[in-house]
């Protein structure tokens, strides 16, 4: 399984911008699809924004135009940057990877944005 190690989490006012990012073990290109997840306090796990080995992304309507995914393939390397922040999206960010049947997780990175 690959490992993946978030970073970049922390307090971001209203209004704010934060730029998360994720690291994984073993080549992003191979990966067939890559996501970001959150999960809020009391409340399932939901998607963000996924991308696949192409580069084709994809994120839920409710999530479109705030959240962008992007990824550096020499880095190995995919990114979630956070636009125009709201006190809702206080959460755990995590990153997951599908491959071959099976689903990797990040550690999570916790995201608090201040009203």
């Amino acid at each position: 399984q690959v490992q993946l190690v978030e970073s970049g989490g922390g307090l971001v006012q209203a209004g704010g911008s934060l730029k998360l990012s994720c690291s994984a073990s073993a080549p992003i290109s191979d990966i067939p699809i890559m996501g970001w997840y959150r999960q809020r306090s009391g409340e399932q796990r939901i998607l963000v924004a996924r991308m696949n080995k192409s580069g084709i992304r994809y994120s839920p309507s409710s999530m479109e135009g705030r959240f962008t995914m992007t990824r550096d393939i020499t880095k190995n390397t995919v990114y979630l940057q956070m636009d125009s922040l709201k006190s809702e999206d206080t959460a755990v960010y995590y990153c997951e990877a599908e491959q071959r049947g099976s689903i990797s997780w990040g550690q999570g990175t916790q995201v608090t944005v201040s009203s």
